[in-house]
């Protein structure tokens, strides 16, 4: 499991990127670099992570199920996922 810390402060960079997403736009298509310095840099969507929303796993996450690669063979595993099923030859 990760830190609670760290899943709240991605969770407050999310709303950063969504509260400044209009402004950025449109100082995007203006041309006006200098206004984008001027916005905090958590602002930018290019510092978003994503995480497993069951564990906050930051790595191996499955962007089709928005979990990390272990949950999903284990919810898998369990029949928690409908139309998996794990492979067998």
């Amino acid at each position: 499991m990760a830190k609670e810390s760290m899943k709240a402060r991605e969770v407050k960079r999310a709303k950063l990127v969504a509260k400044y997403a209009v402004k950025r736009a449109k100082l995007i298509a203006d041309g006006n670099y200098e206004g984008l310095q001027a916005l905090p840099k958590n602002a930018s969507p290019v510092r978003l992570h994503n995480r497993c929303k069951i564990t906050g796993r930051p790595k191996g996450y499955m962007r089709q199920f928005g979990i990390s690669r272990i949950q999903f063979r284990e919810m898998a595993s369990n029949g928690l996922i409908p139309g998996i099923k794990k492979a067998s030859w």
